[in-house]
């Protein structure tokens, strides 16, 4: 259980997407890769079109997971809501990093703007408190992968309910972590072998 980069998650997006599609349901679910939105990636302007220019092509109905650290920022609904939800799998109540919120804000009006819609003079943003809360300072990457998994895995999307307040708030049990951890080897394994 170390601490894992960036890459590792892209990678995990990538099994997840792969899941997707042979369900059929990769239209519902999108990716951002957290090297291009992360700290080091150039401007929040720059980020912040990054995001837009991914929401671009589709059509405003997919859900979107963007991992930040700290948490995971997901992205939901634009053509409807335009609500964003915050998770975390840090103890404490803790607050969305207020340049992951500059660049998605940007990003959902550069969308809007593209589209033609007024939209709302800001998103809606919900940090959603009953994440599971990790044990310690190095497991953020891993639960950011269960996070995401649970959430595209429950074809209802109630990750909201799921979440929610009152929620059981205790760590993962290590059973679900390595089940991502084994998901991710096997996706690496295979992409390896052909």
């Amino acid at each position: 259980m170390e601490e894992i980069c960036a890459t590792v998650l892209a990678v995990y997006m990538r099994c997840l997407y792969e899941q997707l599609k042979k369900a059929n349901m990769c239209s519902m679910v999108g990716f951002i890769d957290p090297a291009v939105v992360s700290a080091n990636a150039g401007t929040i302007t720059s980020r912040s079109r990054i995001v837009a220019s991914r929401l671009q092509k589709t059509d405003g109905e997919q859900i979107f997971m963007m991992p930040y650290n700290p948490g995971l920022v997901s992205l939901t609904g634009f053509s409807k809501r335009e609500t964003v939800y915050f998770l975390d799998p840090l103890p404490g109540i803790r607050v969305v990093d207020e340049e992951a919120k500059n660049i998605v804000n940007s990003a959902i009006k550069i969308y809007n703007s593209h589209i033609g819609r007024q939209g709302r003079k800001a998103p809606i943003w919900k940090t959603l408190p009953g994440t599971a809360k990790q044990p310690s300072s190095v497991e953020c990457g891993y639960y950011v992968m269960r996070f995401m998994r649970d959430i595209i895995m429950d074809p209802s999307l109630a990750f909201e309910k799921t979440f929610a307040k009152g929620k059981d708030e205790a760590p993962y049990p290590q059973e679900a972590i390595d089940e991502v951890r084994n998901e991710w080897a096997e996706f690496v394994r295979l992409h390896l072998e052909t």
